[in-house]
Protein backbone atom coordinates (compact mmCIF):
# COMPACT_ATOMS: atom_id res chain seq x y z
CA UNK A 1 0.00 0.00 0.00
CA UNK A 2 1.66 3.34 -1.21
CA UNK A 3 0.57 6.39 0.51
CA UNK A 4 0.49 9.35 -2.16
CA UNK A 5 1.90 12.10 1.04
CA UNK A 6 1.66 15.33 -1.22
CA UNK A 7 -1.66 14.63 -1.70
CA UNK A 8 -3.19 14.13 1.57
CA UNK A 9 -0.68 17.40 2.51
CA UNK A 10 -2.73 18.99 -0.34
CA UNK A 11 -5.90 17.48 1.46
CA UNK A 12 -4.95 18.73 4.72
CA UNK A 13 -4.11 22.32 3.53
CA UNK A 14 -7.16 22.90 1.61
CA UNK A 15 -9.10 21.61 4.71
CA UNK A 16 -7.37 23.61 7.23
CA UNK A 17 -7.70 26.76 4.94
CA UNK A 18 -11.39 26.51 4.36
CA UNK A 19 -12.23 25.39 8.05
CA UNK A 20 -10.30 28.60 9.32
CA UNK A 21 -12.16 30.70 6.79
CA UNK A 22 -15.49 29.37 7.85
CA UNK A 23 -15.03 30.12 11.21
CA UNK A 24 -13.52 33.36 10.37
CA UNK A 25 -16.29 34.31 8.49
CA UNK A 26 -19.21 32.83 11.08
CA UNK A 27 -17.13 35.00 13.71
CA UNK A 28 -17.27 38.12 11.49
CA UNK A 29 -21.12 37.29 11.16
CA UNK A 30 -21.59 37.07 14.89
CA UNK A 31 -19.27 40.10 15.97
CA UNK A 32 -21.48 42.21 13.41
CA UNK A 33 -24.70 41.04 15.33
CA UNK A 34 -23.27 42.35 18.51
CA UNK A 35 -21.87 45.35 17.04
CA UNK A 36 -25.37 46.02 15.49
CA UNK A 37 -27.03 45.97 19.21
CA UNK A 38 -24.29 48.10 20.29
CA UNK A 39 -24.57 51.13 17.36
CA UNK A 40 -28.86 50.77 18.35
CA UNK A 41 -28.27 51.34 22.01
CA UNK A 42 -25.97 54.56 21.10
CA UNK A 43 -27.99 55.66 18.20
CA UNK A 44 -24.77 54.54 15.37
CA UNK A 45 -25.62 52.87 11.98
CA UNK A 46 -27.13 49.24 12.86
CA UNK A 47 -28.13 48.63 9.44
CA UNK A 48 -24.86 48.88 8.17
CA UNK A 49 -23.73 46.57 10.60
CA UNK A 50 -26.62 43.88 10.42
CA UNK A 51 -26.31 44.12 6.39
CA UNK A 52 -22.71 42.79 6.67
CA UNK A 53 -23.31 40.07 9.65
CA UNK A 54 -26.05 38.94 6.90
CA UNK A 55 -23.73 38.87 4.27
CA UNK A 56 -21.21 36.70 6.45
CA UNK A 57 -23.69 34.53 7.35
CA UNK A 58 -24.98 34.22 3.37
CA UNK A 59 -21.05 32.95 2.53
CA UNK A 60 -21.13 30.84 5.21
CA UNK A 61 -23.90 29.25 4.00
CA UNK A 62 -22.90 29.16 0.47
CA UNK A 63 -19.49 27.63 1.26
CA UNK A 64 -20.85 25.00 2.78
CA UNK A 65 -24.14 24.52 0.05
CA UNK A 66 -21.21 24.34 -2.35
CA UNK A 67 -19.51 21.55 -0.09
CA UNK A 68 -22.22 19.85 -0.16
CA UNK A 69 -22.39 20.28 -3.98
CA UNK A 70 -19.18 18.93 -4.28
CA UNK A 71 -19.58 15.74 -2.15
CA UNK A 72 -22.98 14.52 -3.44
CA UNK A 73 -21.56 15.31 -8.20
Amino acid sequence: MNIDWAALGTVFGVSLVATVSLVGLFTLGIVGLSKQTAAAATGGSAPVARTGAYACFALCAAAVAYGIFLIVS
